[in-house]
């Protein structure tokens, strides 16, 4: 069995999990756009459901416990948040939003919710099945986006 491979539900979830995280994030902001909403629909469907199930399935071959979880923060990290916020960005056509600073708001944000994202990802890996971790895995990111979001205002 493949790792790396699309899965219709896995593709379904993240294009319509992330998009509706994303966007209540982006209404709060007062930043909502269908341009950004129908972007984060396409990174969340093409882009995370491909890697992020396929970082699960291979964490969960070699790990078990708390390095399991060790390892999903491994995965989801300042770099990926400073990627994610560049993402929106991106889709929602500001170019100029695409700096270095990008690293300080993911480093800050990242620092502030580890002991929560910590406790999430662990119950995530060690207690829902693998066929189902990215689902829960894309429900817990769409909360965050709204605290990403909320950081990219605080922090930023």
């Amino acid at each position: 069995m493949s790792l790396f491979r699309y899965r219709r539900n896995e593709l379904l979830r993240g294009l319509l999990i992330y998009a509706a995280g994303d966007t209540v994030a982006a209404l709060l902001t007062c930043q909502f756009s269908l341009q950004r909403m129908v972007g984060m629909m396409a990174v969340g469907g093409f882009v995370y459901s491909l890697e992020i199930p396929s970082w699960f399935r291979y964490i969960a071959r070699r790990w078990k416990g708390v390095p399991r979880a060790l390892m999903a923060m491994l995965y989801f990290n300042p770099l990926w948040i400073a990627r994610h916020l560049a993402f929106i960005a991106l889709v929602s056509g500001d170019l100029d939003g695409i700096d270095w600073c990008l690293l300080t708001v993911s480093l800050k944000s990242f620092s502030v919710n580890l002991p929560f994202s910590f406790v999430a990802n662990y119950l995530i890996q060690n207690k829902i099945p693998v066929d189902w971790r990215f689902f829960a895995s894309a429900i817990f990111s769409a909360l965050m986006a709204v605290y990403y979001s909320a950081c990219g205002v605080i922090f930023g």
